[in-house]
């Protein structure tokens, strides 16, 4: 065995994303212990920069040490326990997470379906409401990851807490591509994870709870199952003031993520989401010039995950095959019902560039019209050029 040294790649499926040049370098920055006082002051900065991009004044925010799916199991284990109802909208693979996770706390969940590719329907869910009026918590992905769909997290979250719920939001696609607005949108209980949009290495799961979902938690008849994910454990390590010791954080990755945070400052969130819109509606205009079609309506598509039709006859896995073997481009397949029927093409944070789209639209094209695939040659390009040229700014 000798040293592992990773293939240049470039990352265009639904995550993890290219990592900023930047990011990479604070990842390598001299370890410190986890109780340092330098590190305490860097925890304080990332908190402050997490509000800044959830857009909340959440006192409780803070970096989960685990991946996304650590976010998610954070927020429900605190906020259920036995024999609470949640209503849990599912419209993907996550949301099915989600009822696997209300399962495990010995909740019931009440279930709201809607077909893979669509957005999570406030009818239904207000139906429910009214049909289970004990319900406790109402949950739902604002950007499902596996179908490229987006909801409306504040028509949402307004009908949970009309009802009294509490609601839980997963933004792990969304956060730092598109508006996710915490404060505004009133969500109590919100998780993200760093190597979509952020643009850092994956393994941290930003969360963000209401004061009311504080008082849930503190209000709670049962221990947590979880001692890792107990956020009054946990708190007494990324609380404010003195600090006692829970676990080893991360601390090269909070590095990481701290400078991406930066980096999303710096930019500015308006301008942030400004450019994956850019990036996908050019992606959009050259995929279409091809012949190629999206999976989702356009008004609920996620401009940083984009669900593309694989053409019928079409091998999806081959085609994947030869980006990554010619290209090095990474794309993703589709999930559960969406297995075989489309790409996840992602233009998520620093992988969100015009480079990334005009180098996609060209190896598909080779690719496709090496495999004897009907497509309309050399128009996919030309189009998305010419959407830059028109106003679509460069990055």
């Amino acid at each position: 065995m000798t040293s592992f040294h990773p293939p240049q790649r470039t990352l265009m499926g639904p995550g993890p994303s290219d990592v900023h040049p930047r990011v990479l370098e604070a990842l390598s920055r001299p370890t410190v212990g986890h109780l340092d006082p330098a590190f305490q002051a860097l925890m304080a900065e990332v908190k402050e920069l997490l509000r800044a991009t959830f857009l909340t004044k959440n006192a409780l925010t803070f970096p989960t040490s685990a991946p996304g799916s650590a976010g998610m199991e954070a927020c429900f284990v605190n906020l259920l326990e036995p024999g609470d109802t949640a209503i849990v909208c599912r419209n993907g693979v996550f949301g099915g997470r989600m009822l696997e996770i209300v399962e495990r706390c010995g909740a019931r969940a009440v279930v709201v379906d809607d077909a893979w590719g669509d957005p999570v329907d406030p009818q239904k869910l207000s139906d429910a409401l009214a049909a289970h009026p004990a319900a406790k918590v109402v949950a739902f992905v604002h950007a499902e990851t596996s179908t490229g769909a987006q909801s409306d997290a504040a028509v949402l979250c307004g009908l949970a807490r009309e009802r009294g719920c509490l609601s839980i939001v997963d933004t792990v696609t969304s956060l730092g591509g598109t508006p996710v607005e915490v404060d505004a949108w009133g969500a109590d209980a919100v998780y993200s994870g760093s190597q979509k949009c952020l643009s850092c290495v994956p393994g941290i799961a930003p969360v963000t709870f209401s004061p009311r979902a504080v008082a849930a938690v503190e209000g709670r008849r049962t221990k947590v199952q979880s001692w890792f994910l107990d956020l009054s454990l946990v708190m007494a390590y990324w609380g404010e003031g003195s600090r006692s010791y829970h676990h080893t954080a991360p601390v090269n990755a909070i590095y990481a993520l701290h400078e991406s945070l930066l980096l999303l400052q710096e930019e500015g969130l308006e301008a942030a989401w400004a450019r994956h819109a850019r990036n996908h509606r050019a992606l959009a205009a050259g995929l279409e010039a091809m012949g190629l079609s999206f999976a989702v309506a356009p008004a609920h598509r996620l401009p940083q995950l984009n669900a593309v039709t694989v053409p019928a006859g079409v091998e999806e896995a081959a085609v994947r095959a030869r980006l990554l073997h010619d290209f090095g481009i990474e794309l993703g397949a589709g999930l559960g019902a969406m297995a075989g029927k489309i790409w996840r093409i992602g233009l998520m944070g620093h992988s969100s560039r015009r480079r990334n789209v005009l180098l996609c639209l060209a190896a598909l094209e080779v690719v496709l019209r090496d495999m004897g695939v009907d497509i309309h040659g050399g128009q996919g390009l030309a189009a998305a050029e010419a959407f830059y040229a028109g106003g679509g700014q460069s990055f």
